[in-house]
């Protein structure tokens, strides 16, 4: 099983792009940690205290089962770096607050916003997040510790990066893949619905859960199944065998 990490701009960012993903990745068995790099405020609707706790409720949402528990699953983590919303920049030690959270959880994949962004915070993570990823295994490199992820690990590089889309231009998805996330669109819905603050209060975005819901059936029938998201990966990814391939008789 595999440690992964998928780094957010704002809390709500990974579960708009992957949150079916993110569930169904922690009732297989897969460590999963949702970074924050911001609380997402100010903002228009909402606080601090209520964005963290919406960011909490949301990460229970796409916990695994009891069922899915007793079979080995792992429940959603969440940690926050706290860098100031809409001031995100490219720094050092920002690099190396990123890069502190995957020697800590020793993240061997990583997840990160897609470098085409109208999002000044988005663009800036998304480029933390790359340099972090070579910072991670830089040995004799000392980084800070994490709350609640505890001392930076060994150094490591993680195996992959893919970019997930929570982008704020108007544009289509170019996906490298998609990942069936059949059984999980209701955690998923679940889970961005728990941002009351931004959805159900914004009346600008009301409408989100039902569009989000309808690009997880689209990108789910161009790969045959109920529901799917899209990624994209600037790495050639290798197989061994059609066994991981949707629609692909085993």
């Amino acid at each position: 099983m595999a440690n992964v990490l998928v780094i957010g701009p704002h809390p709500d960012d990974q579960e708009l792009g992957m949150g079916g993903t993110i569930a169904r990745l922690a009732a297989q068995g897969h460590d999963v940690v949702l970074c924050d790099v911001t609380d997402g405020c100010p903002t228009p609707y909402g606080d601090r205290p209520t964005r963290l706790a919406e960011a909490a409720q949301a990460a229970a949402a796409l916990c695994p089962t009891d069922q899915e528990r007793s079979a080995g699953g792992k429940d959603v983590r969440r940690v926050l770096l706290d860098l100031r919303n809409r001031e995100v920049i490219h720094t050092l030690e920002a690099r190396h607050l990123v890069a502190a959270v995957i020697r800590a959880h020793q993240a061997s994949v990583l997840f990160i916003p897609h470098p085409e962004d109208a999002h000044p915070d988005h663009l800036a993570v998304t480029r933390i997040a790359h340099d972090a990823r070579f910072d991670a295994k830089l040995t004799g490199l000392r980084l800070p510790e994490i709350a609640g992820l505890g001392k930076a690990g060994p150094p490591i590089y993680a195996r992959w990066c893919f970019h997930y889309y929570c982008s704020h231009l108007r544009r289509v998805p170019d996906p490298t893949f998609c990942i069936d996330t059949t059984g999980y669109a209701d955690r998923k819905r679940r889970a961005v619905e728990a941002y009351q603050s931004q959805f159900a209060v914004n009346p600008a975005n009301r409408g989100l859960p039902d569009l989000l819901g309808a690009s997880d059936r689209y990108f789910g029938s161009r790969i045959g199944v109920e529901s799917a998201e899209p990624f994209f990966s600037r790495e050639v990814m290798g197989l061994d065998s059609f066994a991981g391939l949707v629609g692909i008789a085993r």
